[in-house]
C-alpha cells in the first residue's frame, strides 16, 4: 500500500453556507492538481495533470499502457529534472531507456491532438477508437475468482483512501491477487492515473509484464482491478495491458468499456457495493455464475 504523501492535499480559505447564514472564513483540504510532464531522452512526450507523488510509479504505468515498455528491464533511469527547492521542481520526469532498448513515442503522439491529458480523462485526446484497440490481445481463460472477492475488492478501496477521507476529491485504485490480498493501491485526481499508479508500481516491483500470458502459478499475482468512480474504456485497456483480467468499479460502465471487455476477455462487474454488483462480460472467472 502507497503511504501517505503530505503533497496531496493543500489548504485554501473557504466559507461556509449553513442554510441561514454564512460562517466565518476557515481553511479547507483540497487534493493538489499539478501538471506532470513525461520526457523520453530530453523530448517531451506528454503532459499529464495529477495528484504529485509517486510520479515514478505513473510514468511506468502510463508507458506500459501505451504499450512503450514491456516490463521493468526496458528502462535505465527516472528522475525528476532540475533541483529541489527551484519553481516548478518536481513537476518534469526524465526517462530513459535501459541500454539497447529504443523507445519509439512516435506512435502516441500521432494518436493524441497535443499533449495535455487532463486529470478527468485520458483517452479524450486520442483520433479515434481503433487506435485504442492496437496491442490489446485478449486474455486467456481464468483464473476463477470467488464472488465474495470481487465484492469486497472495493470496500479494499475505502482502507486506502486517505486524501479522500480529507478532501472528498480524489479516485483511488487497488490491484488484489485471486484470494483479494492488496498488491498495490494509490490515490490521484485522476482515475486513469491511479490505475497508472498501481500498474506502475507492479512493473517496478517485478510483478508483471505487458502482453504476456499469465503464469501456472498465481500467487501473488495482480487478478482484479478495482477502481473509483465509473469505469471507462481507458480503464479496460489499462488492465488488458497489464494482464489484469477482472476489473471492479464503484460506479457505472460505459458502452466503450463494456464492448472492450467482452472484445478483450476481461471481466467487467460495476456498481460494487454494499456486497452486490452487476457482471457485463466474461462471468465464467467468478465461481458459480
Amino acid at each position: 500500500m502507497a503511504p501517505a504523501d503530505a503533497r496531496g492535499v493543500a489548504s485554501k480559505p473557504v466559507r461556509r453556507w449553513s442554510g441561514a447564514t454564512f460562517q466565518p472564513t476557515e481553511n479547507d483540504a483540497l487534493a493538489v492538481e499539478e501538471p506532470l510532464e513525461l520526457r523520453v531522452n530530453g523530448e517531451s512526450l506528454v503532459t499529464t495533470m495529477r495528484t504529485p507523488g509517486h510520479d515514478r510509479e505513473l510514468a511506468v504505468g502510463f508507458l506500459l499502457a501505451e504499450g512503450l515498455i514491456r516490463g521493468a528491464e526496458d528502462l535505465g533511469t527516472l528522475a525528476h529534472c532540475g533541483r529541489p527547492g527551484e519553481e516548478g521542481w518536481g513537476n518534469v520526469l526524465e526517462v530513459t531507456p535501459a541500454p539497447g532498448v529504443f523507445l519509439d513515442p512516435e506512435p502516441l503522439r500521432a494518436t493524441r491532438r497535443g499533449t495535455l491529458t487532463t486529470s478527468a480523462c485520458g483517452v479524450c485526446g486520442r483520433r479515434s477508437v481503433e487506435d485504442l484497440l492496437t496491442g490489446c490481445t485478449p486474455l486467456p481463460p481464468g483464473p476463477v475468482l470467488s464472488p465474495f472477492a470481487v465484492a469486497r475488492a472495493t470496500e479494499r478501496l475505502r482502507d486506502v483512501q486517505r486524501n479522500f477521507a480529507r478532501t472528498g476529491g480524489v479516485h483511488a485504485a487497488a490491484a488484489l491477487d485471486t484470494e483479494g490480498r492488496l498488491l498495490a493501491a494509490f490515490e490521484d485526481v485522476g482515475r486513469h492515473n491511479a490505475v497508472d499508479k498501481v500498474v506502475g508500481a507492479l512493473v517496478l516491483a517485478g510483478t508483471l509484464r505487458a502482453n504476456l500470458a499469465r503464469p501456472a502459478d498465481l500467487t501473488r499475482q495482480p487478478a482484479l482491478l478495482a477502481v473509483s468512480g465509473r469505469v471507462s474504456f481507458e480503464i479496460i485497456q489499462k488492465a488488458v495491458r497489464a494482464r489484469i483480467p477482472v476489473v471492479a468499479g464503484v460506479s457505472a460502465a460505459t458502452t466503450l468499456a463494456v464492448d472492450l471487455a467482452l472484445r478483450s476477455g476481461v471481466t467487467l462487474a460495476t456498481f460494487v457495493r454494499d456486497g452486490r454488483f452487476n457482471v457485463h462480460s466474461h462471468a465464467e472467472r467468478l465461481a458459480g455464475a
